[in-house]
């Protein structure tokens, strides 16, 4: 079956590009304003690694507001992406709810954060990678998306994921379509 992007509508994109691009790894991101806010992203990828940078695409709410994510990326420049493993399935599912901008996803469903640098938010408590990142530019798109390009300052790694000189996941959560995932070596 061919596809023409032209003749389709965007949920019809976004089922095709969802189910065929996989896995797609999960961004955990935290971002801090009044509260702290956690949101899942499964639109992320590593972009470069010179300069070392990580792109997320971030939609907007119902009302067509920027996400509190978003709104707080662009008004702080900080952010943290943690990697999510398997641990974790229950509590991401929970952060897929829009919240109050001033109610905190780390509050209401008990998801415990440790403040490692006072210049970000904090990262996910027991998050086995953190990224810690400065907002490096939006890129002007026409849809209804924004990717977001975050540029990685300092990383956090588990000690015991560190073999030599890589890192090495055993237990990480990505998407497949709608569904989850274990990603595994094979």
């Amino acid at each position: 079956m061919l596809y023409s992007f032209d003749n389709l509508d965007k949920i019809q994109k976004y089922k095709l590009m969802s189910t065929s691009i996989i896995p797609r790894p999960i961004a955990w991101v935290v971002t801090q304003d009044e509260v702290v806010n956690i949101a899942p992203f499964s639109y992320f990828t590593g972009l470069s690694s010179q300069p070392p940078t990580l792109l997320i695409s971030i939609g907007h709410k119902q009302d067509n507001t920027p996400k509190d994510t978003l709104y707080n990326i662009r008004k702080h420049k900080k952010a943290v992406v943690c990697m999510v493993d398997t641990s974790f399935k229950e509590q991401l599912e929970n952060t897929k709810e829009s919240l109050a901008h001033n109610e905190s996803e780390a509050e209401k469903f008990s998801i415990a954060t440790t403040k490692l640098y006072d210049e970000y938010p904090p990262m996910i408590e027991g998050a086995s990678v953190a990224f810690f990142c400065t907002l490096y530019k939006e890129v002007e798109f026409e849809g209804s998306t924004i990717p977001v390009i975050l540029q990685i300052d300092k990383m956090y790694v588990k000690d015991e994921l560190i073999q030599g000189d890589k890192i090495e996941f055993e237990d990480v959560l990505a998407r497949v379509g709608a569904s989850y995932a274990k990603v595994q070596k094979i």
